[in-house]
């Protein structure tokens, strides 16, 4: 008994962090679809949450230098810092701007579909055969995505497309982190290494603003700022830390079937908060690209951290 109380308090509160961060996380494309209501372009709106988010960051990174983990080698340095931004400024820059073009539900829904990404990518680059179980998934997950832009596919919704193709690109990236990333997460471990990718993903970010925006475009509404953040605390930090703890205790496996919820979550909010709607056709789709994707998750044996 005095064994398995540990366990069982140990899966109530990973299973438990692994809910908040994903509501948190599918938190981001409402509160982005809010911010644009007052015109804000991705171009800012991404430097104002990463100028938000890097204090907190930057503290985390401290603490754990004083902490006694291996030390970080030179190459270990130059893979988060391209992975880095990768992921955290490429990825989330692709999903800012096609969030212009496509609903809350719809993005979060297509930023779920990394794994399957991740499945295509290590059989073209690392020579994995897919199974039968991950092709059949693959199938199943992009025939959901047919249905669910199947309004679009008479070529009147070209927005629609250019927004689909642009998150999916993000989603691509993001899964071509994963793939490449791996052994430098389990080496440098997926808090250290999230921190310091954030912070570099945070300076590329403030730095792209400065080049392509004069200071005169932080003259926004009080409002926007105060939605930048809630996004930087709400939907990046917390949830960020939130899933990597709840991935050191349950595993990838259960972090995954608990990440369905991300896509339900933000079409719901979206649903409640922007008034978006969803026909009963796009409602079949989403539930077997979920279905797909976690055939493919729940067979991953890496514990990695969620998107940002």
């Amino acid at each position: 008994m005095s064994q398995r109380k540990p366990e069982t308090v140990d899966l109530a509160i990973g299973i438990t962090f692994a809910i908040i961060g994903v509501v948190c996380f599918s938190l981001r494309p409402v509160l982005i679809k809010l911010a644009y209501a007052y015109v804000v372009d991705p171009v800012t709106l991404l430097a104002l949450r990463m100028i938000f988010s890097v204090p907190f960051f930057v503290a985390v990174l401290l603490w754990t230098a004083r902490s006694r983990l291996p030390a970080i080698t030179g190459r270990d340095l130059a893979a988060m810092t391209v992975l880095g931004l990768l992921t955290y400024y490429a990825a989330s820059f692709l999903d800012f701007l096609g969030l212009q073009y496509i609903s809350a539900g719809l993005g979060r829904l297509l930023q779920f579909i990394y794994p399957t990404v991740v499945v295509i990518l290590s059989a073209l680059f690392l020579g994995k055969r897919a199974t039968r179980r991950e092709v059949m998934a693959l199938g199943l997950t992009y025939f959901g995505l047919v249905l669910v832009f199947w309004h679009a596919l008479g070529g009147e919704a070209l927005n629609v497309w250019l927004g689909a193709a642009l998150i999916f690109t993000s989603a691509t990236c993001y899964a071509a982190y994963l793939v490449a990333g791996s052994a430098v997460i389990s080496r440098v471990g997926s808090v250290r290494f999230t921190a310091y990718a954030m912070i570099v993903a945070s300076i590329a970010c403030v730095a792209q603003f400065f080049a392509l925006r004069p200071v005169s475009a932080l003259e926004l509404p009080i409002p926007v700022y105060g939605y930048a953040l809630a996004m930087a605390i709400f939907s990046t930090v917390i949830p960020g830390f939130l899933v990597a703890e709840a991935l050191r205790r349950i595993g990838a496996n259960r972090v995954a079937i608990i990440g369905a919820l991300g896509p339900v979550t933000a079409i719901v909010i979206g649903y409640l908060g922007l008034g978006e709607l969803m026909t009963p056709l796009q409602f079949v789709g989403a539930a077997c690209v979920l279905i797909g994707v976690l055939i493919v998750s729940v067979r991953a044996k890496a514990a990695v951290p969620k998107p940002v």
